[in-house]
């Protein structure tokens, strides 16, 4: 799915070689635990991927980047929020995080929704900030506190 134009419209690379995909896989399952997690999403009934999960983690400041990326034949379905949903609760729970955050393209309109339904608020629309696949893009910025989410 990294590989698909569609998937990859709002993020920072065009879509990977098969060669560069295994790259990625490889740094991913080398990172040291402490600075976060990637997760996959399976359907419970087929076992079928249909999405993976990332949470970064810096530890100094106690913060987090949660960030996903799915299949668009099973978006809309509500895996992204429920799997984001169990990702910052280990967040806070595993790293005691004080926050949480997500950074989006402002016209990635899906994956802002799936931001706002699990309570985060919009900090921050920086104005085509950035220079991305030809183009002036903007970056929104969503957030959660520990406090916010444990009062949910």
């Amino acid at each position: 799915m990294r590989s698909r134009d569609d998937v990859t419209r709002w993020l920072y690379f065009e879509p990977p070689t098969e060669a560069e995909v295994g790259e990625w896989l490889e740094g991913v399952i080398a990172r040291p635990p402490e600075t976060g997690v990637a997760r996959a999403v399976e359907l419970r009934t087929t076992g079928e991927l249909v999405g993976h999960l990332t949470l970064i983690v810096t530890p100094e400041h106690r913060q987090g980047e949660i960030g996903f990326i799915f299949h668009p034949d099973h978006q809309g379905h509500g895996y992204a929020t429920e799997a984001a949903r169990a990702l910052i609760a280990y967040a806070f729970e595993h790293y005691a995080l004080h926050r949480v955050y997500g950074r989006l393209e402002p016209r990635n309109e899906a994956s802002a929704r799936v931001l706002e339904k699990l309570g985060m608020r919009r900090e921050a629309h920086l104005i085509e900030n950035e220079w991305v696949k030809g183009e002036w893009q903007s970056e929104a910025v969503y957030a959660l506190l520990a406090r916010e989410w444990g009062e949910r």
